[in-house]
């Protein structure tokens, strides 16, 4: 007979908070309370899916009806450590309630009925109320009371993926403890050490696969990593196998894709966008990996090698050699443009009736992109205002004196600065000026102004006809 092995996350499951990853800021307090005896009555767990919640509430009952307790540190011989250990049975006082399918008025009823009687054997009477925010409001208002004012040995640990869902005045009376999701590199370093525990091999790169489709979650991580365990040959797990498991595009087609993108070639990257279509990848989880790898690639071109490993820890040395030098192939800021057209396709392409229509459009904006020169930022010389033509006409028409070319430079920080000479009153001046000259009249008293007067000699006076500055810039007469 075949015999069935437990599932990898229920082998390992941590039997003290010790043995819990990532969650520091709940077991450190946790601990210090158990040690000091500032017990609550009602405890509330937090987070998302995976992250540990209930397996923490098993942990905490085990510290509080421990032999030698209550502890931070469960003995594990003790009948009650025995009875809630990974292999246990459970314990007669200490009772796991899931809301989803228990959480109404009858529920909450039958609930404080039996809080009432005292333990069957330990400390304390102990309540686990898993997916606490299934509960209804009538089901909270009946649980209101008992967990308001419990008797002395009964104990509350609710755990909720959404806490916000439970009432206030049921929340207002635990102490909350928000759990998280584990690190990347956190969970990579477990992950690691649980397949040396079972004797099996994993390639490289195996792992970052495997965290990434976790999510951040230990269970789904350990999950996914039994999967692929169990589908493997020789107890090796091959990245290769991996990534068509998981869904991920293979790194080949991703290379492909980047280097055709660097080397502008526009018949290899439509062929390879031909090749995630004609395999029946889905094009959107393959736009998701192109613009994670594009991300890759910005954090080595503005770091190195070594650089880059400290930030993708797993990833093998051989694949951030090979990034290193597809990221040579682009110019300052062509991958930062490359990826905008990635990141909008990828919104583009949720809900879109015609994904392949998008990933090619995707491909042919970013061909466009990795080609295109960097903006310059603009000069001295065209930052610095014009001192043309048109600087005279802004000068006041009655000047008696010589003034310099560009006295508009000169006025205060409050007078209107002169119109630049694509405006069409410039414009309009210039080719009054112009046409005066060409009639062998001075152009404007500012033309007057910019020729130096010789010693003793009165100062040119403007000509009658000539119009005041004010016609041409009412804000100047201002």
């Amino acid at each position: 007979m075949v015999s069935v092995a437990a599932a990898l996350y229920r082998r390992y499951r941590p039997e003290t908070f010790a043995e819990m990853i990532g969650q520091s800021q709940v077991t450190a307090p946790l601990m210090t309370a158990l040690r000091t005896g500032r017990i609550g009555h009602a405890y509330l767990f937090s987070g998302p899916r995976g992250c540990g919640k209930t397996t923490s509430a098993r942990i905490l009952a085990r510290c509080l009806n421990c032999a030698e307790g209550p502890t931070d540190t469960p003995c594990g011989v003790c009948p009650s450590c025995v009875e809630l250990s990974r292999g246990g049975g459970g314990s007669l006082d200490v009772v796991e309630i899931d809301a989803a399918s228990h959480g109404g008025v009858d529920d909450a009823r039958e609930l404080r009925e039996r809080a009432v009687f005292a333990p069957a054997r330990d400390r304390f009477k102990i309540f686990i109320i898993d997916e606490a925010h299934m509960v209804t409001p009538g089901g909270f208002n009946a649980l209101l009371k008992i967990v308001e004012e419990p008797p002395p040995h009964v104990k509350f640990v609710f755990a909720t993926t959404e806490p916000d869902k439970v009432i206030g005045t049921i929340r207002s009376r635990t102490h909350h403890y928000p759990f998280r999701l584990i690190a990347p590199a956190t969970l990579i370093e477990y992950v690691q050490s649980l397949c040396d525990s079972e004797g099996v091999r994993v390639e490289p790169g195996v792992l970052p696969l495997v965290v990434r489709a976790g999510g951040g979650s230990v269970r789904d991580t350990l999950s996914i990593l039994d999967q692929l365990i169990a589908g493997s040959e020789s107890d090796v797990v091959t990245a290769e196998r991996a990534a068509g498991l998981l869904g991920f595009t293979h790194a080949e087609l991703l290379d492909d894709v980047v280097a055709a993108f660097g080397a502008r070639d526009a018949a290899a990257a439509f062929h390879a966008t031909d090749r995630v279509v004609q395999t029946g990848q889905d094009p959107r989880r393959f736009v998701e990996d192109l613009l994670e790898r594009l991300r890759d690639l910005i954090v080595v071109q503005a770091t190195t090698v070594e650089g880059a490993a400290a930030v993708f820890r797993g990833v093998p040395h051989d694949q951030l050699t090979r990034m290193f030098e597809q990221a040579r192939a682009f110019g300052p800021g062509e991958l930062s443009r490359v990826a905008d057209v990635v990141s909008a396709a990828l919104d583009r392409m949720a809900g879109a009736t015609a994904p392949r229509l998008q990933l090619e459009l995707m491909v042919a904006r970013a061909l466009v992109a990795s080609g295109e020169a960097a903006p310059s930022a603009p000069g001295p010389a065209a930052r610095r205002p014009q001192t043309g033509a048109a600087a005279p006409v802004a000068a006041p028409a009655a000047a008696p004196v010589a003034a310099p070319a560009a006295p508009q430079q000169g006025r205060p920080a409050s007078a209107p600065t002169a119109p630049p000479a694509a405006d069409p009153l410039a414009a309009l001046a210039a080719a009054r000026d112009a046409a005066r000259a060409t009639d062998g009249a001075p152009a404007h008293s500012g033309d007057a102004a910019a020729v130096p007067a010789s010693p003793g000699s009165a100062a040119p006076q403007p000509p009658a006809a000539q119009p005041p500055a004010c016609l041409l810039y009412p804000s100047d007469a201002a």
